[in-house]
Parts: C-alpha cells; sequence; structure tokens
C-alpha cells in the first residue's frame, strides 16, 4: 500500500532536485517539468490521504502523528510550490526565498514521510 506513496514521492522529490540544479545553474526550467513536479505531488497526496483516512478497498495506515505532521508539511510544499509564480510577477526577488522554503518544507515533509513509512 505505500509503494505508490514512495514512488509517487521520490518522483516528485528527484524532480525537484533537478529543477532545482537548474534554477542555480540560471538555466530556466520547462513549464511541461514544473506542471510534472506539481500533478506528481499533488497525486502523492491524493493517496496519502487515502491511506490516512482510508481507501475505498478498506485500506487505511495507522494515522500516526508522524503521519499526520508529514501530510501538513507536504501540503505546506505543495502550496509554497504555487506561491512562487503568484510573488514572482509583482516581486521577483523573492523568488529565491520562496522556493528555498518550498524546497525545505517539501524535503522536511519527505524525510518524515519515510520515517513514518518505516516506523509501521
Amino acid at each position: 500500500a505505500v509503494i505508490p506513496l514512495i514512488l509517487l514521492f521520490g518522483t516528485t522529490a528527484v524532480l525537484g532536485i533537478y529543477m532545482g540544479i537548474h534554477y542555480l545553474r540560471g538555466i530556466r526550467n520547462k513549464p511541461m517539468l514544473i506542471g510534472i513536479h506539481l500533478l506528481l505531488g499533488a497525486a502523492g497526496l491524493e493517496v496519502m490521504a487515502l491511506l490516512l483516512r482510508g481507501a475505498p478497498d478498506g485500506t487505511t495506515l495507522s494515522a500516526t502523528t508522524p503521519g499526520q505532521f508529514a501530510a501538513g508539511l507536504l501540503v505546506t510544499a505543495l502550496l509554497t510550490g504555487l506561491l512562487v509564480p503568484i510573488l514572482a510577477k509583482p516581486k521577483p526577488a523573492t523568488v529565491t526565498t520562496t522556493l528555498a522554503i518550498h524546497a525545505a518544507i517539501g524535503t522536511a515533509g519527505v524525510l518524515l514521510l519515510l520515517y513514518w513509512i518505516w516506523s509501521l
């Protein structure tokens, strides 16, 4: 039940690292790549919500505090990622800070997610 969750967030994280390296090198990321990163992250959150609340087939995971906190961090990472283009237009100087916050929260969320999965 956790394999799709690991695959989705693992792929999202690897793609985020790849795009982060491009950003630091001054290479503009393609909108399709950004869209795939967003969709994979959202799909991972959907799977996580199903496993925390209960999937249609009755599969649930222990909704312990680390799992709930990981979900909260990952939702926050998604929201801060969505803020980047919103803030980029009026205040371009905030992009780097917002991306750094997005990356830090996302990393913490994925690490806590892995801790939660291994502690089940």
